[in-house]
């Protein structure tokens, strides 16, 4: 019967209690292999000729004046072997196999529909339960119902996800609003992590994604974040670049009307005043009015007609 490496992966997955990636399986074939090499413990391999041991001045010991061996106490159980699951296991598994045959698995228990999931994490692959008997798993376990993110804290988990590492002056940048909340609620939940900081005045702090927000969307790694359909990362830089450095608008920007008030030819009734001598001012004189009366003679009447 051949080498089943499906039912061996099974048995993999059932009894680890972490993810397990290609790498670790992949040494689990290489130890078994080196085990078969080495002697069972308690076996003697090499048997020496009685002749030999004997040395020279030296009288032989009869099989009567020889001390009683010790009983063992422990005794290794041979355990009759499955040709299915130890025979002719092969000495290198590579990866399209194991991919393949945890497809398998994970096909199986789909059908099986029997509470289990095979999910492929960025860690590697694990058993997990399906999410409709998560309610008897919080009982189980005593925990409370899961608080959902609000819609504040998605939009900002998803400009950290795209633009990474980014700072938070540019998730409020991109969003219109303070984004002081949503970080704050990310960083409890484990979903972002502080990276560093930038190469900007005042050395802002920069935020990235963790493993466990690869677990929360489902995916192996950032490569398979969908593509966004409105604007293009470059042109996000683009939009980010002219926010910071953009002048001041004017009336046409603005959408009012481009007016000028004239700066020739206005009339300005300034009164103005006579000096009499260096220290005493007359009362304003209204050059228009003076203009608009007739001339009066030196008694102060006005010329008759």
């Amino acid at each position: 019967m051949a080498f089943n490496l499906k039912k061996v992966l099974k048995a993999l997955l059932l009894s680890s209690n972490q993810p397990l990636a290609i790498k670790d399986i992949q040494a689990v074939f290489t130890r078994f292999h080196e085990q078969m090499t080495l002697p069972l413990p308690g076996v003697v391999t090499d048997y020496a000729s009685p002749v030999d041991a004997v040395a020279e001045g030296e009288t032989a010991v009869t099989p009567a004046e020889a001390p009683a061996a010790e009983e063992p106490v422990e005794v290794i159980s041979e355990v009759p072997e499955d040709n299915e699951l130890y025979q002719d296991v092969p000495s290198l598994i590579t990866a399209t196999q194991i991919r393949e045959a945890m497809d398998l698995i994970a096909a199986e228990l789909r059908l099986s529909d029997e509470g289990l999931l095979l999910i492929e994490g960025s860690s590697g692959y694990r058993l997990m339960t399906h999410p409709r008997f998560a309610r008897w798993l919080r009982i189980l376990r005593q925990e409370p119902p899961p608080v959902k993110l609000s819609q504040s804290a998605l939009e900002t988990l998803a400009v950290v996800s795209y633009r990474q590492p980014v700072t938070r002056t540019e998730i409020e940048m991109i969003r219109g609003v303070s984004a002081e909340a949503g970080v704050n609620k990310l960083l409890e939940r484990d979903l972002i992590y502080i990276v560093g900081r930038a190469d900007l005045p005042g050395r802002p702090l920069q935020y990235g994604t963790t493993d466990k927000f690869l677990e929360f969307a489902g995916m192996k790694s950032l490569d398979e974040l969908p593509a966004s359909d409105v604007l293009s990362s470059r042109q996000i830089d683009d939009w980010l670049q002219k926010a910071t450095t953009a002048p001041t608008p004017t009336d046409t920007d603005m959408g009012l009307a481009d007016e000028q008030l004239p700066l020739e030819g206005v009339v300005t009734s300034t009164p103005e005043f006579v000096v009499a001598d260096e220290t005493t001012a007359v009362a304003p004189v209204d050059v228009a009015a003076e203009q608009a009366t007739p001339d009066a003679d030196d008694s102060g009447r006005a010329p008759t007609a």
